[in-house]
């Protein structure tokens, strides 16, 4: 737990890199702004950020390890 002084968690945008203190106060955290939120949701709905998978063997595929 963090006392009151403490200074603020700084982390950057993810968009524009901007720096964005993390608090209650910061309405679009961890973004610095309702654009740069809105191009991350757009980049994610283009289908541009995409979790890398290994790609299934073909039917049929010998899987070993020779």
């Amino acid at each position: 737990m963090r006392t009151a002084d403490a200074s603020p968690r700084i982390v950057k945008c993810p968009t524009c890199r901007k720096a964005v203190e993390w608090c209650a106060e910061s309405t679009y955290r961890p973004f610095c702004s309702a654009r740069c939120r809105q191009i991350d949701i757009g980049a994610w709905a283009s289908e541009a950020y995409r979790i890398p998978a290994a790609t299934p063997p073909e039917p049929g595929q010998d899987i070993s390890d020779d």
